[in-house]
């Protein structure tokens, strides 16, 4: 396989190459056997403790220079509890909760061997970049668990950054990284919000969108110039990708391939 339009290929981690989403339901049903079987708590009740952690960190803003993180997350199994359950504020039982739903989550946060397998037949040809929003304690530990570090010639956390995506310096702290220019860059990922406007806002050569539910994006969302439904779909995407563009064959880079943190 040849490139010659396309010298690097960045990749976000959470939901394009390891499926965060999964692995959280995972730990969280962990999370309401523990609550049941140790704690004697209602099914229904566990779910409402769980389900109002869930919205807390979807909300969440962290600010790692006033607390860390792992005080932030108990803090939010500590108030979901109480709001839920009443009573005293129950530290242990919501450190309990967290430790128990952080370790399940990263034990199923496996980078697949067919993910593994292309993103070593891609490296052969460009170089490759992790570039990942979130916290740096949190997003590390998922790097260590999914043992992606040897797929990458670099890896660059947002929350090691002083913006994350889809903010433009951080996509040139990547091209600077590798030696390569905007326009010589591929970014992939599965958040309209975060990497294809901020490949778009830095001047990539193309974005692809990992759309694996192949929903319909809101009007006002960004515009990919591909979509795929598969992270595996990527390395023919990239050959069609640079014949067409050579080739000048079309004006319209959208092409559906059969193609949250």
């Amino acid at each position: 396989m040849e490139l010659p339009g396309v010298k690097a290929v960045f990749f976000d981690l959470d939901n394009t190459l390891v499926d965060t989403a999964a692995a959280g339901r995972r730990a969280i049903e962990e999370v309401v056997s523990a609550l049941q079987l140790k704690h004697h708590c209602g099914e229904e009740e566990a779910r409402v403790i769980c389900d109002k952690v869930q919205a807390k960190l979807l909300k969440e803003c962290h600010d790692p220079a006033k607390m860390c993180i792992t005080d932030l997350r108990i803090s939010h199994w500590q108030e979901a509890i109480q709001e839920t359950m009443g009573g005293e504020a129950n530290r242990s039982l919501a450190a309990e909760c967290y430790f128990l739903w952080k370790t399940t989550r990263l034990q199923h946060l496996t980078l697949a061997e067919d993910t593994r397998g292309m993103l070593t037949e891609l490296r052969k040809v460009v170089r490759l970049l992790l570039v990942t929003n979130g916290d740096k304690q949190t997003q590390r530990e998922k790097i260590e668990a999914c043992a992606c570090q040897p797929y990458f010639d670099a890896i660059v956390v947002g929350g090691e950054q002083k913006e994350e995506k889809p903010a433009p310096s951080i996509f040139h702290y990547c091209c600077d990284l590798l030696g390569v220019q905007p326009a010589e860059c591929v970014m992939v990922g599965d958040s309209l919000d975060t990497d294809i406007q901020g490949g778009l806002n830095a001047g990539l050569k193309a974005t692809v969108w990992l759309n694996k539910a192949m929903t319909t994006p809101l009007d006002t969302s960004p515009v990919p110039h591909y979509v795929i439904s598969s992270v595996l779909d990527l390395p023919a995407l990239l050959q069609k990708m640079d014949h067409k563009i050579n080739a000048n064959l079309e004006n319209d880079h959208m092409i559906c391939s059969n193609e949250v943190h």
